[in-house]
């Protein structure tokens, strides 16, 4: 019962920190926000990772709603798409990491063993309850993170997400962004699920058009951002991401950057590409017209000889140059790039 008490507290006090305009907190005279010199100062950028997926589970609607408190620039979700063609906020293609399908509909597991997204209505999805991410055999990847049961928090779909980001904007005043990742391109190609044209027209309906739409579409796919591109017609921004599998070691090369300069605004390497080169992947994105934005950083995950996830942060931002990066842990970051202007959680 105390357990489940506090974790009311702590979703209604994430709900509510969200739904607050910023100049209304505490210290500040003005009843509505106004930019502040702090948040204007220079153009690097917050990108909340699965949300504020350093305190509350990934993808969740509290989560989102916490990294808009805690001053993100955008709110990172993943796409999966349902049976019935619903965009749902999901890491991953499989559901049995995030939730509990396993418990709720035991015989709906493939050849495989595995749960699919792709083989459950949304209505189905919707009766799930998320959850920590857990590893195959049951253990938690960030063991020190939000310790309760979790129900309550369910998957949500991207409508949602974008209506929240959206209202609050209209709230608060402020202009954050929404920066989309469809997830397996082509596995959902192959179930005949069109991602890609899905997501297009979603954000069409909800006003994000032209070169300066605040969103950024991102793909670890090969093809499927020059899909959109050429063959669908978008403009919008997007990134190309580069993990640190050999699969991708042309692309960040001088004529693979090029070649992602023809269609895509940036690059979302592994950050370790970056390290590797001490910077220079970005000088060479950059002279190629491309944003740089690494990911991702987590407080609770250093590298060797890191000790504060602040001194990470700065060598990415101020030595290497990026233009931002994905966090775990908006408030660190924030506070990073824009001192002193947002509060923080996570301990010193």
């Amino acid at each position: 019962m105390v357990r489940a008490h506090g974790f009311r507290i702590v979703i209604v006090l994430a709900l509510i920190l969200a739904a607050l305009p910023v100049a209304a907190w505490p210290g500040s005279e003005a009843r509505h926000f106004k930019a502040d010199p702090h948040m204007t100062k220079n153009h690097k950028i917050v990108i909340a990772h699965r949300g504020a997926s350093g305190y509350l589970p990934e993808h969740t609607l509290p989560a989102y709603a916490m990294a808009y408190a805690l001053g993100a620039d955008y709110i990172e979700p993943d796409l999966v798409m349902t049976a019935d063609h619903r965009l749902i906020c999901l890491h991953d293609i499989h559901l049995e990491s995030t939730t509990d399908v396993e418990s709720q509909f035991p015989a709906r597991k493939r050849a495989d063993g595995r749960w699919y997204a792709a083989d459950f209505t949304l209505d189905e999805i919707q009766q799930l309850n998320v959850t920590e991410r857990t590893k195959p055999d049951g253990t938690r990847v960030f063991p020190d993170r939000f310790k309760a049961d979790a129900q309550g928090f369910k998957v949500p779909t991207f409508d949602a997400v974008v209506e929240m980001v959206q209202s609050l904007n209209r709230e608060s005043g402020r202009d954050v962004g929404i920066y989309p990742e469809t997830k397996a391109p082509e596995f959902h190609d192959d179930e005949g699920l069109p991602i890609e044209r899905t997501l297009l027209d979603r954000l069409a309906a909800y006003g994000y058009a032209g070169r300066d739409a605040k969103v950024y579409i991102q793909s670890f796919g090969f093809d499927n951002l020059r899909e959109m591109r050429e063959q669908m017609g978008s403009d919008l921004p997007m990134i190309q991401l580069i993990s640190d599998a050999p699969a991708y070691d042309e692309l960040v090369t001088p004529a693979g950057l090029a070649t992602i300069a023809e269609y895509a605004d940036g690059i979302g390497p592994d950050k370790q590409r970056i390290a590797d080169t001490h910077g220079g992947l970005v000088q060479l994105a950059h002279a190629r017209g491309l944003k740089v934005h690494p990911y991702t950083f987590r407080a609770d995950q250093l590298p060797a000889g890191t000790r504060r996830l602040e001194d990470e942060l700065r060598r990415y931002y101020f030595e290497y140059g990026v233009d931002g990066l994905f966090t775990d842990f908006t408030d660190i970051a924030v506070e990073v790039i824009h001192p002193g202007y947002r509060p923080r959680l996570y301990p010193r």
